[in-house]
């Protein structure tokens, strides 16, 4: 019967289009058989009556009633093997479209993969990252040296820096000194000679002062 609904269809069709068909062809004679399964019920029942009403008054009636009613069985029962394998074709073909529409799907969705990864291979995809992993730790570098220059460009003297340091330590200790005990410690010479010499000049200007008030008057 698939043969015969192969040759009825054509080999050239497209294959879904002639799946569905298929399927609706059958369907439509499923139709036909449980209708005729119904006209036959129907006979052998009026069959049935028959032999009950000639069971007594007319065997012979009876008799050839129940033969129709047997022949008219023995019909449903062979149609209903024939639904039967109908149904099974129809399942048969709802599930092998459901299995070429799903593998069409898996195949378009493979040929986009296959596009989007191109040429694209593990050790390329290796020497991608790589690439890119080298090019994070030199940005990272030039930020660290951005942010922070190595001494800004001076070439400086570690021991000039440490006496220097030192010095001003040594100024601070002698300005706490002082201010607690109003005595230098540890003052410069040269800090000395312009303390000694400071009352000179404050007698040298009170007197230049004094000369100014004179002139005045």
């Amino acid at each position: 019967m698939m043969a015969s609904f192969m040759s009825y269809f054509g080999s050239r069709r497209d294959p879904k289009q002639s799946a569905r068909d298929a399927i609706v062809g059958l369907r439509q004679q499923l139709q036909m058989l449980e209708k005729k399964e119904e006209y036959l019920q129907k006979k052998i029942d009026e069959e049935l009556q028959k032999a009950k009403a000639n069971a007594v008054t007319n065997k012979a009636a009876a008799t050839a009633a129940l033969k129709r009613k047997k022949m008219n069985e023995t019909e449903l029962d062979r149609l209903a093997g024939t639904r039967m394998q109908l149904e099974m074709q129809v399942n048969t073909l709802e599930s092998a479209n459901l299995n070429a529409e799903t593998m069409g799907a898996m195949k378009k969705a493979s040929d986009a993969l296959k596009v989007i990864h191109g040429n694209m291979t593990m050790d390329k995809v290796d020497e991608t990252m790589a690439s890119i992993q080298e090019q994070r730790d030199i940005a990272n570098e030039i930020a660290d040296a951005i942010s922070n220059p190595a001494n800004m460009g001076l070439d400086l003297d570690e021991d000039e820096l440490k006496a220097e340091l030192e010095e001003l330590e040594q100024e601070t200790l002698n300005e706490r000194l002082s201010e607690a005990d109003h005595v230098p410690v540890h003052l410069p010479p040269s800090a000395t000679k312009q303390k000694e010499k400071q009352p000179v000049l404050d007698d040298e200007e009170a007197q230049l002062r004094e000369l100014q008030a004179a002139l005045a008057m």
